[in-house]
């Protein structure tokens, strides 16, 4: 309809030539360029919703030793993995301990955590997390010996070293002790060096798979029709809901990395399933634009019981004779109830904001909310799905 109506304004402008009419000319310009104009309010580029295949982050993980603690590392009695390692260590420098009792706080074992990300090359630093797994009070001032750090093939990839930066410390007495943050953690920047690069030949692929973070059929479809209309050939295809196939047979693969540039700022409009989302240990719930409900009627009320204990001390009279002091009970028992709260009415197909303004009428908590959304689910009154994390 906008091809023909664009047809039609440009041949009513080819007709115009008196110079009387050059306002005309340029508000009918503005009208095209409006009716051509893509909506993009709630567009989001293809990079942020969905991943190319094979250019992804891999987890690095390795076992080490943090040394110079002062008094605040394992306790070798307590943890025997941190003595095995000091020994094994000092053996590989040249020194022998196993014959000799070994007493120091001044070391702990620690878990070495870290993302290499996709085509890192050799040389290159990342940053590594140092995690402590014995029962050392503080890693504050600890030095990160030598940790090859290894992914799930078993191969090393990284290794790290360097200065334990810590957040946490943690402070005190027999009496009193102050802790903030973790001190038991910590983080080196730029601490681990890649010795070896993935093997991935981007520019060899005949086919690349472009896969959605949240899978949806509409979103793998808009996706679908957005790359093929830029390029102006059909070379994506939608498989399934979170998939979208390149067919790179015959482009240009060796200008890859131009293409992908092209293809991840390209802008789609995501679509989503109807959902609330409901997390019920902290009484959060979200929501989505396209709830709706038909039309329904709400009453909430709440009971509540009050019960209060006020014992009281009974005592015998100043010189009697017999008598003892007892304490007898005292129990008032209120009861409450809501009984002002009336029918608030929902109208078949209204949206988020009539949803939230009509809960809202009622005067209730999100608690109450999540059993009330429950309750219209159950009526067969929401037409969204209900998720509970």
């Amino acid at each position: 309809m906008k091809i023909d109506l664009f047809d039609k304004i440009q041949t009513f402008l080819g007709e115009i030539k008196s110079p009387t009419t050059v306002f005309g000319r340029i508000l009918v310009s503005l009208i095209i360029l409006s009716l051509n104009m893509p909506n993009a309010n709630a567009a989001s580029r293809v990079k942020d919703i969905a991943d190319f295949e094979g250019v992804r982050e891999n987890i690095l993980v390795g076992y080490g030793l943090v040394v110079g603690l002062n008094g605040t590392g394992d306790s070798l009695t307590s943890s025997p993995f941190t003595e095995q390692s000091l020994t094994a260590m000092l053996e590989r420098l040249g020194v022998n301990t196993r014959d000799a009792e070994t007493k120091t706080d001044n070391v702990a074992a620690v878990v070495v955590t870290a993302t290499l990300p996709a085509f890192a090359r050799q040389g290159t630093r990342i940053d590594v997390a140092i995690s402590s797994i014995g029962d050392a009070e503080s890693l504050l001032g600890g030095t990160l010996v030598v940790t090859p750090l290894l992914a799930a093939d078993g191969e090393v990839y990284a290794v790290a070293q360097g200065s334990v930066n810590v957040a946490g410390f943690s402070a005190g007495g027999e009496a009193e002790t102050v802790t903030k943050g973790v001190p038991t953690a910590g983080r080196i920047a730029n601490g681990a060096i890649v010795e070896r690069e993935l093997g991935f030949d981007l520019a060899s692929l005949t086919t690349l798979r472009i896969s959605l973070r949240n899978p949806d059929f509409t979103t793998s479809r808009r996706v679908e029709q957005v790359i093929n209309k830029y390029i102006g050939t059909d070379i994506a295809k939608s498989t399934d809901p979170s998939t979208v196939v390149l067919n790179l047979e015959g482009s240009k693969r060796e200008d890859m990395v131009s293409l992908l540039t092209d293809i991840e700022q390209l802008m789609v409009e995501p679509d989503q399933m109807a959902r609330v989302v409901i997390d019920e240990q902290s009484g959060i719930i979200v929501i989505g634009k396209d709830v709706k409900v038909d039309t329904v009627a709400i009453a909430q009320g709440n009971l509540t019981v009050r019960i209060t204990e006020t014992p009281q001390v009974s005592q015998p009279s100043p010189f009697a004779e017999n008598g003892e002091t007892v304490v007898v009970p005292r129990t008032n028992v209120e009861v409450t109830e809501d009984a002002d709260r009336k029918l608030t009415v929902l109208d078949s197909g209204v949206r988020l904001q009539d949803l939230v303004d009509g809960l809202n009428a009622l005067g209730i908590g999100p608690r109450d909310m999540i059993s009330i959304l429950q309750a219209i689910k159950a009526a067969g009154a929401l037409q969204a799905e209900i998720e509970l994390m």
